[in-house]
């Protein structure tokens, strides 16, 4: 899918490339038969180099699918080598049975991928509370073992989507001062999305190579600008893992604290909040992205506001509506924030100033309206003080996210 948004800065010296895998890594997506509706529901990722460096992040949800669980208990997480991946069915809340289905899972991954088990990370998204064939699975496994190519992204990516109405893939060649290297990336999720990550999953590929520290530290900060500041209908997920593998087959070391790493660290920052982006803009019948900006000097009362505005379903609704309704923005933040009464609020929609100090200022209705009516729409909220600074993007609220999931089993 062709993407641009101005909340996104194309990455300094990256060429944008129209898919394939970076130096050392082939993927797969098959048909196993998960999925009720048919087509690609199970994709294999494999580092060739013995040497690959990884970091992860999961879900802070509270009750952990099977995959997850083991992923973190039985993985290497610094030395990731292979991830098994598979949609139409979550294998949450499935019990005793769905730790042992994850590890046969892991263990076909393993034998199909030619590396030990620990190296092999698990992953699914889908329908919870339903045991996973792991038959089908296993099968699907051996499929894609010999479907593996460098330009497997596509399908890979194909694979994991569930409610997902496109793909979400991206593919950059950045020159670095010390050379040139290629990172990659495939992401899923529509619905059960929430800023305390996203139901997503995100797997990063680079032939770049970096130290496990370099790694972790990268990712973590990426994956707070990206996967945790975006919302669809703020529900935490039982499933969400970004993963991200370095195979080192470029040659280009990537040194902590060098211009190599703000260099790497700025494309990969890019890299994750455009595939965040693409999932509020896939969110299950969005019509448009918002984007909440909220200023003041207490931090955790600015973030609080911000996730309440993007989760407020008033401010969703009026957002799928291009309804300029300003006071759906400070009931959000006053029902967030109810221990500042009186509260001297800033609002701007769009530029838009329609709020000071808690009291409606003069503005110009049809401006407002106008502004409102684009695909992106931007709120600036301000509290007291200043030093502080959130931001959340989130979809619209509309008819059909309703029919989506109140059919999603059915």
């Amino acid at each position: 899918m062709s993407f641009t948004s101005r909340w996104v800065e194309p990455p300094a010296d990256a060429t944008e490339l129209a898919g394939g895998l970076p130096a050392g890594f082939r993927a797969a997506g098959v048909a196993c038969g998960l999925k009720p509706s048919g087509g690609l529901d199970l994709g294999l990722l494999v580092s060739s180099a013995p040497e690959t460096v990884s970091a992860a992040r999961f879900t802070r949800s509270g009750v952990l699918a099977a995959p997850v669980v083991l992923t973190q208990e039985r993985c290497r997480l610094d030395g990731i080598r292979a991830v098994v991946a598979n949609a139409g069915n979550a294998n949450a809340a499935t019990g005793r049975r769905g730790l042992e289905d994850a590890a046969r899972v892991q263990g076909a991954a393993a034998m199909a991928s030619g590396v030990s088990e620990d190296r092999v990370a698990v992953a699914s998204t889908g329908v919870i509370g339903v045991p996973l064939d792991t038959d089908k699975v296993i099968r699907g496994i051996s499929d894609a073992r010999r479907e593996l190519d460098g330009d497997g992204d596509g399908p890979f990516g194909d694979a994991i989507r569930t409610t997902d109405k496109f793909a979400k893939c991206a593919s950059l060649e950045l020159v670095l001062p010390s050379g040139t290297v290629r990172l990659s990336a495939q992401a899923k999720g529509a619905g059960m999305i929430s800023p305390a990550f996203a139901t997503m999953l995100c797997f990063v590929q680079t032939d770049a190579a970096l130290e496990p520290e370099t790694a972790d530290l990268l990712l973590g900060v990426c994956v707070k600008r990206s996967f945790d500041r975006i919302s669809v209908d703020g529900q935490l997920s039982t499933n969400d893992t970004a993963i991200l593998m370095a195979s080192g087959a470029s040659g280009v070391e990537v040194a902590p604290e060098s211009e190599d790493e703000l260099r790497f660290g700025e494309a990969l920052d890019a890299l994750l909040r455009r595939l965040a982006l693409l999932i509020v803009r896939d969110g299950e019948g969005a019509k448009r992205v918002g984007r909440v900006v909220v200023r003041g000097g207490d931090g955790e009362a600015v973030a609080r506001a911000a996730r309440a505005v993007a989760g407020s379903p008033l401010v969703k609704a009026a957002l799928h509506g291009g309804d300029p309704n300003w006071g759906r923005i400070a009931q959000a933040v006053g029902g967030a924030l109810h221990d500042s009464a009186p509260l001297a609020l800033d609002i701007a929609i769009e530029g838009v100033q329609v709020c000071s100090g808690g009291a409606a200022v003069p503005h110009d209705p049809a401006a407002l309206a106008a502004a409102v009516a684009g695909s992106e729409v931007e709120y600036a909220v301000g509290l007291p003080g200043e030093g502080a600074e959130d931001e959340v993007f989130f979809s619209d609220l509309s008819h059909e996210y309703v029919t989506i999931n109140a059919e999603y089993t059915t």
